[in-house]
This record gives structure tokens, C-alpha cells and sequence, in this order.
């Protein structure tokens, strides 16, 4: 496998931006939308699934996996790639936000931190873990990512400015521990911008952390209970101070109408569970607005699901039959239905790689946003 990585920026219109990342397991066009397998699986899809609607590069959890299956076994099985029959880019992200979230600020928490790392009980069986940001590398070079993250300390969304003061400077400290034990040839090391809803803060890391010789850079510590207007200043006080030439990720974003937003600010990748946990819980994205298919009034509708979609679901199935499945409880539900809403996400970025490229992604974005706000019942 040739080890060639490369980011080329094709084209810009405004902040807004249309490349390509190279990795040794094929192309990513972005702006991309990376759908979430948490365990090794994006839930209910199998490999072939995601070769229909062209899913470019799934991410992986680093804290599931590490607990179950576990790195080691994985690496024995020949890594991540082989071990889920996956042929194209994997990310992994480090942990940390997973760690981080079982509490923190409770008493009795299951994380403990220290400017080594982390002490945690897994959430299956109680058992004590350390991560260190050694530990992480170690952990995402077993599973054989083409990209990893740096091991970051995520504060809460509503933290105090002197707490996220903190969980920058450990984030800042544990990159260089991280730089210095990520060796594998294969996988490329991004680090991650923290500063909570503070644009001085966030303006500070970017610049610390984008003075790194790495391949690209996140967005971390936002969507975690901010309030949306401070998200997105909080987004446009950071991506500024973004270096041009490299790629940058906003972490677990979001809606369609985030991304959206997000690429209106510079961004080229996203991730999250929303397509397929919405799909699981019957609210399907359509290019007409939302649609709860649980609802009666799909009863006897013949129509697809979305009648400018290609997927799978929507050129074979009537909503009244995906109603009936949702309702029976058929796990057949389960597959259809996160198909198509990775599908739209899949596609929502296709349109918005065009827009940019025909210098119209303003208009785009604002006739898909006033869209998405339609609920279909």
C-alpha cells in the first residue's frame, strides 16, 4: 500500500470550500460528511450499503472499541480495515470526548483526570481503564486508522472560562506527547482546537495548535450543550486562524442544516449520529423537510420516501410500507431507513461540493435550509 496523503483546495466561494484529500485507501472529495461506526459498524449498514450511496470514510470509536473488541484483537485480525471489510478511509477519534462525558463534574464520576491522563470505569462492566495520550496513539495505531486524533481534554459546553483555560493547556501539552508517539507510516496524526464558546480562547489554540506541522486540524469541544448561537460564533472565531492548505474537521456536527452552516465557515469534514439514529427513531430527511413516517398519514401513501432520491430505499419502497415496518417493529426499518437519511447527508454534500464549484453555494445553502425547516406529518 503506498503511504501518499495529500490535501489539494480546488475551489472557494466565500469561506466556503471544495477538495481533496488523498489517503492510501482512496479519495475523499469535501466537503464530506463521515458516517459514524462507533463499534466497527455504522448501525444496521453493511460495507455494501455504503458503497451505494458512496460513503467516502466512516469514523470509528476509539473508547468502544478499545473495551470491546479491544485494539489488540483487532490488530491481530489485521486491523480496523480488514477486520469490518472496510476498503476505503477510516478516522478514529481519540477517546477523549467519550471519557470526558461520562461526567466529569460529578462527585462521584467515573473519570478521573491528571495532567498525565485519564483513570475511567468502563460503562460495561465497571472495570478500571488509564488513557494517556501515549495510550490513545497506541491504541488508534493497533486499530490502523488513516487518520487519528490527538488525545484532547473536551470541557463541557457551559464550563467556566478558566476551566476551559485548563483543558486547553492540557489539550496543547498531550498534542506534543501524542506527535511524539504517533510512528505509524499509514495513518496521519490531526490535533484538536479547544477554547469552549470564548472567541479570545479559541483564537489563541487555533493558532497554538495550527502552528503544528500536521496534516489537518479539528474543531473540538462544540455541540456539547452550548447554546447554537455560541457554537457558530464560537466556529467563526476559530476557523479564521485555520491554515488554508490543511483540512479541518469540525467534531460531532450535526443537522443538515449545520453542516451547511459549517462549510459556510470553512469547513471540509463533519461527523455524527443523526442520520442513523434519527432514522432509528423514524424522522427521515427529505429534500422537501423532515418527515416522521411513523405518523398515520403515511398510512396508505404510495409515494417514496423522497422523490429526488436514488438510494435504494426511496427507488423501491412506498412510505406506507416503511410505516408499516416502523410500526411492526421489522428490523428491516432499521436498514431502510438509516440507508436513505446517509443517503441524504451523502448527497447534501454532493450538491454543496457543486454549488462551490459553480460560485452559488449562498443561494444553495439558503433554498436547502428554508426546506429542512418543513415538517411533513
Amino acid at each position: 500500500m503506498k503511504n501518499n496523503f495529500s490535501f489539494e483546495l480546488h475551489q472557494e466561494d466565500g469561506m466556503a470550500r471544495r477538495g481533496t484529500i488523498t489517503t492510501p485507501h482512496g479519495r475523499i472529495e469535501t466537503p464530506i460528511f463521515m458516517p459514524v461506526g462507533t463499534c466497527g459498524s455504522v448501525k444496521s449498514l453493511a460495507p455494501d450499503d455504503l458503497h451505494a450511496v458512496n460513503t467516502q470514510i466512516i469514523l470509528g470509536n476509539t473508547y468502544h472499541l478499545m473495551l470491546r473488541p479491544g485494539e489488540e484483537l483487532v490488530a491481530k485480525m489485521g486491523g480496523l480495515h480488514e477486520f469490518i471489510s472496510w476498503d476505503r478511509p477510516i478516522l478514529t477519534d481519540s477517546g477523549g470526548f467519550q471519557i470526558f462525558s461520562l461526567g466529569t463534574d460529578k462527585k462521584d464520576s467515573l473519570v478521573k483526570i491528571d495532567e498525565d491522563g485519564v483513570t475511567f470505569k468502563s460503562f460495561i462492566d465497571g472495570s478500571k481503564h488509564r488513557v494517556t495520550p501515549e495510550r490513545s496513539m497506541d491504541i488508534q495505531m493497533k486499530l490502523g486508522a488513516d487518520f487519528i486524533m490527538a488525545f484532547d481534554q473536551c470541557p463541557q459546553g457551559k464550563a467556566e472560562k478558566h476551566e476551559v483555560v485548563r483543558a486547553m493547556e492540557r489539550t496543547t501539552a498531550w498534542l506534543s506527547r501524542c506527535e511524539q508517539s504517533m510512528t505509524r507510516e499509514n495513518s496521519r496524526l490531526l490535533g484538536i482546537i479547544q477554547g469552549g464558546v470564548f472567541d479570545d480562547l479559541r483564537a489563541e489554540h487555533a493558532q497554538e495548535i495550527c502552528s503544528r506541522d500536521l496534516f489537518g486540524f479539528a474543531v473540538g469541544g462544540l455541540s456539547v450543550g452550548e447554546a447554537k448561537e455560541d457554537m457558530w460564533r464560537a466556529l467563526a472565531a476559530t476557523t479564521p486562524h485555520m491554515p488554508r492548505e490543511k483540512t479541518r474537521y469540525l467534531m460531532g456536527v450535526g443537522t443538515p442544516d449545520d453542516l451547511l452552516d459549517g462549510i459556510a465557515l470553512g469547513v471540509d469534514m463533519f461527523d455524527c449520529v443523526m442520520p442513523t439514529r434519527n432514522a432509528r427513531n423514524a424522522t427521515l430527511f427529505t429534500h422537501k423537510g423532515k418527515i416522521s413516517i411513523k405518523n398515520a398519514a403515511f398510512r396508505e401513501d404510495r409515494g417514496p420516501l423522497d422523490d429526488r432520491c436514488n438510494c435504494y430505499t426511496c427507488r423501491t419502497f412506498s412510505r406506507a410500507y416503511l410505516r408499516h415496518l416502523y410500526v411492526s417493529s421489522e428490523l428491516l426499518f432499521f436498514r431502510l431507513a438509516s440507508l436513505h437519511n446517509v443517503a441524504y447527508y451523502l448527497q447534501l454534500m454532493n450538491d454543496a461540493r457543486q454549488a462551490i464549484s459553480e460560485k452559488r453555494f449562498a443561494s444553495f445553502r439558503k433554498e436547502r435550509k428554508e426546506a429542512h425547516a418543513n415538517e411533513i406529518f
